[in-house]
């Protein structure tokens, strides 16, 4: 289920938040169409992955009711452009604190 589409706070963005049993999902989606500098993979860097859990934090802070639940922070990935990309998902694809 989605909770939420493209929150934004001064900490950044978070593209989707789901819900999955008793998961709160968040979900960076990225797509490069070059591989230059590692990709849409890569380019979920640490300095990223820190924006995405401080948006988190206050996202909780704004709607407790999600507070109870585990979290779980994937990234789904495309590489290429047109009809040959293809979407990876990696679940759990980082942790937080």
């Amino acid at each position: 289920m989605i909770v939420a589409r493209n929150f934004r706070c001064r900490a950044g963005e978070l593209d989707l938040i789901c819900r999955e049993g008793d998961v709160l999902v968040v979900v960076e989606v990225r797509m490069r169409r070059r591989a230059d500098f590692g990709g849409a993979l890569a380019s979920v860097s640490a300095a990223k992955q820190r924006r995405i859990l401080l948006a988190t934090q206050y996202f909780l802070l704004l709607d407790p009711r999600w507070r109870g639940l585990r979290l779980r922070f994937d990234v789904l990935a495309w590489q290429g452009g047109g009809e040959d990309s293809t979407p990876l998902w990696i679940r759990d694809a980082f942790r937080g604190p």
